[in-house]
């Protein structure tokens, strides 16, 4: 637990990093955001399941590749 909570831990770093370019369109264009935000929720709930298992299949793919 006390690796989780130090500054160094790459996963902390890592989350630190989702929320600043999770941050930045809501920033920059909160207009934008707020339709992209809308036009998701009237998303059906199988391809917002499809969309995210998607991406979560990318995100550990190029973690691997970047590992080898």
């Amino acid at each position: 637990m006390d690796a989780l909570l130090n500054g160094g831990s790459v996963l902390i770093k890592a989350l630190c990093l989702v929320l600043v370019i999770e941050g930045i369109p809501l920033f920059l264009a909160p207009g934008r955001a707020r339709r992209a935000a809308l036009q998701v929720a009237r998303l059906d709930s199988r391809l917002l399941r499809i969309i995210g298992l998607a991406l979560m299949v990318l995100g550990a793919g190029l973690l691997l590749l970047m590992r080898s």
